[in-house]
C-alpha cells in the first residue's frame, strides 16, 4: 500500500496518529497513543498495529531518501515508548495466549556495536505476532551456535552496520553449517549496507533493507498470509 493507500484507510484518531508518528511529531504521537491507551482503553493490538502502519511509511520515505538515519532512529525510540505502555496492556487482554507465528533470533554480530536497525527489527517482528529473543550486539559466533540448541528458531536474524560485519556474518553462518545445524532455519541478514552480493557472500537466505522488509521476509518463509 502506498502511504497515502495508508491514511485514507484510517479516520480520525487513529489517522492523527499515524500521520504524527510518521512525521517524526514525537510529543503530539506520544501523547495520543498514551490517551488512546490508558484513557480511552483502546485495544492495544490496534494502537500497536497503527505503529506497524506509521513504520510501513518511515520505510518508504527512508527507501525514497526523504528520511535519513536521524528519522529511523527516532521513529525506533518512539516505537519503544508506545511499546512499552501497550505490552503490558496485552497481559489482561486480547493478547493473552495469542499463537506466536514462529521464533525468530535476532543479534549484531561480533566486531559490531550497532544496535538501532536491530531494535526496530525486533520491535517491528514483535507486534506482528513473532516470539523474539534478541541476543544484544558484538555477539561471538558460539553464543549464536548455543542460542541456536536451546531456542530453536524459525529464523535467525544476523545485523551489522559496518562493512567487517559482513565477515562476521559468513562466518556465524559457516559455523552453522559445520555443526549441521543450517537446514534448520531460515537466515536473514541487515544493516545499513546489506545488498544482494553482501547476501550472496554470507551465505544467507535473505536480506531485508528495513524492518519491513525483515517482517515480510519472515511471513513468506513461515506461509504466513499478508
Amino acid at each position: 500500500m502506498s502511504e497515502q493507500d495508508i491514511l485514507n484507510a484510517l479516520e480520525g484518531e487513529e489517522r492523527e496518529l499515524v500521520e504524527w508518528l510518521a512525521d517524526m511529531n514525537e510529543d503530539d504521537a506520544l501523547a495520543l497513543a498514551r490517551r488512546m491507551l490508558l484513557e480511552d482503553k483502546k485495544s492495544p493490538l490496534r494502537v500497536l498495529e497503527l505503529c506497524r502502519m506509521a513504520m510501513d511509511i518511515v520505510g518508504k520515505r527512508f527507501e525514497e531518501g526523504e528520511y535519513f538515519l536521524p528519522e529511523l532512529v527516532l521513529a525506533g525510540e518512539m516505537l519503544e515508548q508506545v511499546g512499552a505502555i501497550a505490552k503490558p496492556l496485552l497481559v489482561d487482554g486480547e493478547g493473552e495466549g495469542a499463537k506466536k507465528l514462529g521464533r525468530v533470533l535476532v543479534g549484531t554480530v561480533h566486531g559490531d556495536l550497532h544496535d538501532i536497525g536491530k531494535n526496530i527489527v525486533s520491535f517491528m517482528l514483535d507486534i506482528n505476532g513473532y516470539e523474539v529473543k534478541d541476543i544484544g550486539i558484538d555477539v561471538p559466533v558460539a553464543t549464536f551456535v548455543d542460542e541456536v540448541r536451546s531456542f530453536k528458531p524459525d529464523v535467525v536474524a544476523l545485523s551489522g552496520f559496518l562493512t567487517l560485519a559482513f565477515d562476521s556474518m559468513k562466518e556465524t553462518v559457516e559455523a552453522f553449517e559445520k555443526e549441521g545445524l543450517r537446514d534448520q532455519f531460515k537466515i536473514m541478514v541487515g544493516g545499513g549496507q546489506i545488498d544482494e552480493t553482501v547476501r550472496a557472500y554470507t551465505g544467507a537466505d535473505g536480506f531485508g533493507v528495513n524492518a519491513v522488509e525483515a517482517v515480510n521476509l519472515c511471513n513468506r518463509w513461515l506461509g504466513v498470509a499478508a
